[in-house]
């Protein structure tokens, strides 16, 4: 059985845990087991890498505030395996401790903006799998074109995630 990093121990992976083949950047920790777990079909492996790529290096929205509505789909979503890791660049995106413990709470909580509260609130709305003409509306107020196709596909993406680590039961890194 593999240990998650806080709960009990999870399934072996559904798939082997393989080799990143040549070519895939290996994180300064070690490959991850969802790329290990992807690398079983490398087109796949490089196109997920490549299209994650996109959504971190290359979008115009602030980095903190897709941690922030990442981690949030991660608690939604109840997935460890992405909860920890997001947490990690959240924080090294400037995301404030305090506001990464007040997440679930953002909506009572004075320590959001405007940005974060249309986002988190987007976010949400695509978790339950409709969003309100509101919802919509104030995001659309907030961002631009560009950045409301940015967060929708971001949280689509992310939405994605967990479903996948579930399917395959990706063990999260115990080191």
């Amino acid at each position: 059985m593999c240990a998650t990093a806080s709960g009990p121990p999870l399934p072996h992976s559904r798939v082997p845990l393989a080799e990143l083949p040549p070519g895939i950047a290996v994180p300064a920790g070690g490959p991850l087991n969802l790329y290990r777990a992807l690398a079983n079909q490398p087109d796949i492996l490089a196109a997920w890498r490549e299209f994650a790529s996109t959504l971190r290096e290359k979008c115009t929205l602030p980095r903190d505030l897709r941690e922030l509505l990442i981690v949030r789909l991660a608690q939604l979503f109840g997935s460890e395996y992405e909860r920890v890791h997001h947490l990690a660049m959240a924080s090294a995106a400037g995301v404030p401790e305090a506001k990464l413990e007040d997440l679930a709470r953002w909506r009572s909580s004075e320590d959001f903006s405007g940005a974060e509260r249309a986002a988190l609130a987007f976010g949400e709305a695509l978790f339950d799998g409709e969003i309100p003409d509101a919802v919509a509306a104030e995001a659309a107020r907030i961002f631009s074109a560009a950045e409301l196709v940015e967060l929708s596909v971001t949280a689509g993406f992310y939405s994605m995630v967990p479903r996948v680590l579930d399917a395959l039961q990706v063990p999260l890194e115990t080191d």
